[in-house]
């Protein structure tokens, strides 16, 4: 067994630590704010962008388990702010897609988690940091995704 250095665990602990706290501050304004979970924000930021698409293509472009996304998709369709729909493509499939509400929700919600992101990440960063992190991020999520064959 290889333990991490010092140097390393520096590295490790601070990252565990710091993007929990963020995603929990985060979720908490949202929560407040606009009663909606960061999770079901993300779900509906990534319908925003992509357009009505595929459970499973959703799962993977978000990085959740298509079981956790079920569910999520299960309370937002509840909430009215999805709906899943026949894939106009292939009728035997079925497609989730962003309502008219998630739309709404989001257009009233984006700028407290855009105030958030800034507030507790970006603008405690310098420019030279946060190329850092995107360069870093960028070769992890390149690296995961070749892992999932």
């Amino acid at each position: 067994m290889r333990w991490l250095s010092e140097s390393e665990m520096a590295a490790w602990r601070p990252y565990i630590v710091g993007t929990l706290k963020l995603r929990q501050r985060l979720h908490r304004e949202l929560s407040d704010r606009h009663d909606v979970s960061l999770t079901d924000y993300e779900v509906l930021v990534g319908l925003a962008a992509i357009g009505p698409i595929r459970m499973s293509e959703l799962a993977t472009q978000m990085g959740l388990t298509k079981s956790r996304l079920s569910h999520q998709v299960a309370r937002l369709e509840e909430a009215s702010l999805v709906r899943r729909v026949r894939d106009p493509e292939d009728k035997r499939g079925v497609v989730v897609e962003l309502a008219e509400a998630g739309a709404s929700l989001l257009e009233t919600a984006a700028p407290t988690h855009v105030e958030g992101v800034r507030e507790h990440l970006i603008e405690l960063l310098s420019s030279e940091e946060q190329a850092v992190i995107a360069a870093a991020f960028a070769r992890i999520e390149k690296h995961l995704d070749g892992l999932e064959d």
